[in-house]
């Protein structure tokens, strides 16, 4: 079966005219006009990946973005307004997996959706070369169920935290570049503003980082990109 797409849009003929072009696309598409439709569908046939404009009447995106993501990792793609800057960070750091900008052409939402749901499909399939589960510090890296767990608790991660940490992690030592690490997330993602991926990895410091301000873990390196630092250097340093 293929995977369930959600859109939740008010406006009926933006929606109608996006799930039309999702199916034409060989997706399983539902609709919903607001936050309230969208969990009755949740709850009846939990799709994989929602398609979410942000300024929606009543329960806005960024709230459904935040309420999805406390307790599940469903992909979130928010729709958001031209200039709507902050709302494409505040979503980022809530937990969603990326976003569009309106008008926006229906080839590129529908290659950032492909690309999103390919990356969902491939969670269950250990990967060819690092194990299925790393170690650094107090944590385990689990590359199979897409998480981090430690003895004090367990930090599940979203598509896009998955594939930076991971890009990051197959490369220890080894500085990467904003556009490398897009190139590792697939094409979707390449033409990402640089700040979608500084966002993400505040995201991940947050999550792994003793002092996110400070980390031991995902370095910065000025005016070239991100390291993660080898396990081994730091637990001898």
């Amino acid at each position: 079966m293929s995977q369930h797409i959600l859109i939740v849009e008010d406006d009926r003929v933006t929606r109608m005219r996006l799930a039309a072009y999702l199916r034409e696309q060989g997706h399983r598409v539902s609709e919903a006009e607001d936050a309230e439709a969208m969990e009755h569908i949740i709850a009846m046939d939990p799709p994989e990946l929602l398609l979410v404009d942000v300024n929606l009447d009543g329960k806005d995106g960024l709230t459904i973005t935040r309420e999805q993501r406390a307790n599940s990792r469903v992909g979130i793609i928010l729709l958001t307004a031209r200039d709507d800057q902050v709302d494409k960070i505040v979503g980022l750091e809530m937990g969603a997996d990326d976003y569009v900008t309106k008008p926006f052409d229906k080839r590129e939402l529908a290659a950032r959706v492909k690309n999103l749901l390919a990356r969902i499909n491939d969670i269950g399939l250990a990967p060819e070369g690092p194990p299925p589960i790393s170690e650094f510090g107090p944590w385990c890296f689990d590359r199979i169920r897409r998480r981090l767990v430690s003895q004090a608790r367990v930090e599940p991660l979203t598509s896009i935290e998955f594939g930076i940490l991971k890009a990051l992690m197959d490369y220890p030592g080894v500085t990467l570049s904003r556009a490398r690490i897009a190139d590792f997330l697939g094409r979707g993602h390449q033409n990402s503003n640089t700040r979608t991926i500084d966002v993400v990895v505040g995201r991940l410091r947050k999550k792994i980082e003793d002092d996110p301000a400070c980390p031991d873990w995902i370095l910065t390196v000025h005016g070239e990109g991100y390291r993660f630092v080898q396990p081994s250097t730091a637990e001898t340093s």
